[in-house]
């Protein structure tokens, strides 16, 4: 799912990068690859929202070209009365979205991270499970790699893309257990003319790799 910039979006990522570019040339060896690490984090909490850069609080839709997509992604599925995964790599950004997406569904959903206790965990699942069962639920990716079956729900978001495409995949499979009866679509969120679309891309590449050796 193809995400444009908003203006705040598109200056803050310039400045960013005109930082990045003019302080590459000061640096070497590791202080540059610390470097190139850190700017890829800022660059990527930039295309998700302006807030999440600037460590702000008021996460508004005009400020994320993601956040307005995920809007028009969400809106059917509430009108249908399905029921979403939605996946970050970031932490912090789970309840913003969790706040966000209860405007848009007209119900509280859940937030499920790395901080969230394991036995809370399985009362999470319990609840998402059942038939009354809230319409979203927001997870950090690291968080949503095994014993988590969430087979209530018909669509998978990932909001913003990790590395490696086995981690990905084994989020996405929360809703393609065993004793899922729907067709599951899955959304990859990734901003236009940014870093995403190479980190797509890398993605696309390691797994056609992977799929190669395996066959």
């Amino acid at each position: 799912a193809w995400a444009t910039l908003t203006q705040e979006q598109a200056g803050l990522y310039r400045a960013v990068l005109d930082d990045f570019l003019a302080e590459a040339e000061q640096e070497d060896g590791m202080k540059r690859r610390g470097l190139v690490l850190a700017t890829l984090t800022r660059l990527k909490q930039i295309c998700n929202h302006a807030s999440q850069f600037l460590r702000q609080d008021d996460y508004e839709l005009k400020d994320s070209g993601k956040f307005q997509r995920l809007q028009q992604i969400c809106q059917p599925i509430a009108e249908r009365q399905e029921r979403v995964l939605v996946f970050t790599q970031f932490q912090s950004l789970t309840e913003p979205l969790a706040d966000f997406l209860a405007g848009v569904f007209g119900r509280a959903g859940l937030v499920l991270h790395g901080g969230v206790a394991v036995k809370k965990r399985k009362q999470l699942v319990a609840d998402f499970q059942a038939d009354d069962g809230p319409p979203f639920c927001v997870i950090s990716v690291k968080a949503g790699g095994t014993g988590l079956n969430l087979t209530a729900a018909s669509h998978v978001v990932h909001f913003d893309r990790w590395w490696n495409p086995a981690v990905e995949n084994q989020a996405t499979d929360r809703a393609f257990r065993i004793g899922q009866k729907k067709n599951v679509l899955v959304h990859k969120f990734v901003c236009r003319g940014t870093v995403e679309e190479r980190i797509d891309q890398m993605i696309q590449d390691k797994q056609s790799l992977a799929d190669e050796i395996l066959s």
